[in-house]
């Protein structure tokens, strides 16, 4: 009888080899060998000694909501939030009140990483993301510790929506595990390196206060739990 690691291995790996069928039509079906040749390799637990269920934790207050990011979506990933708590503010509801959490999934997890990644990686081709000021595939985390005046809105003006402004405004940020791996993966194969090697990489260029979840629907999910309306991040 085989013992629970076993089966449990054995789920992963499967897990993983459904994804890598399902690859084609996001346009990675070339890729789908590495996925299950390094199924075993790269199906280890998160990269984060946090438990993710503890994380949520921090939701409270009157007004909770959570972002579902599931695409670059040129800025609304994050005016959204400031807008939620702009306009609670307005309404006589002060930030520190309310919650926001943001779940980086499927191609919106590029966001949660470092400079170094995009350049190395080249993050703006592979997930579709245009610097805002180059209008060209970004070489850089554009949403991390932006320049004064990089974001402004019509009617609006200036509007402090980097990722590390939002969360000096009590936002909270996670990022998909399966996705990062899946991805992590993908590169690791187009650039000829080890797949472990790539998410140890990539995990090591993770921005300061986000939280790797298991899966970005698993964080959307508990989320709600916690009484956050859901809302569309596009």
């Amino acid at each position: 009888m085989p013992n629970s690691n076993s089966k449990s291995k054995t789920d992963r790996r499967r897990f993983l080899g459904s994804l890598a069928s399902g690859a084609a039509a996001v346009g990675l079906a070339s890729f789908t060998p590495s996925l299950n040749l390094h199924a075993e390799e790269i199906s280890s637990p998160m990269n984060t000694a946090d438990d993710p269920d503890k994380w949520f934790d921090q939701i409270k207050g009157k007004h909770r909501i959570v972002y579902d990011a599931t695409q670059p979506h040129e800025i609304f990933t994050f005016a959204w939030p400031r807008i939620f708590l702009l306009t609670n503010e307005a309404t006589g509801t002060p930030a520190k009140e309310s919650s926001v959490v943001v779940v980086l999934r499927h191609t919106a997890i590029g966001y949660a990483f470092e400079d170094r990644l995009w350049t190395k990686y080249k993050f703006g081709e592979m997930f579709k993301a245009d610097d805002p000021a180059t209008k060209k595939p970004s070489l850089r985390n554009p949403f991390w510790k932006p320049k004064p005046g990089d974001f402004k809105v019509p009617g609006v003006g200036e509007v402090k929506i980097g990722i590390n402004e939002l969360q000096e405004s009590g936002v909270m940020f996670c990022v998909c595990n399966v996705a990062t791996t899946v991805y992590s993966a993908i590169a690791a194969e187009s650039m000829k390196m080890s797949a472990a090697d790539t998410m140890k990489d990539w995990m090591s260029g993770l921005l300061p206060g986000i939280q790797v979840v298991p899966s970005g629907v698993w964080a959307v999910g508990r989320a709600q739990e916690h009484k956050c309306a859901y809302c569309f991040a596009g």
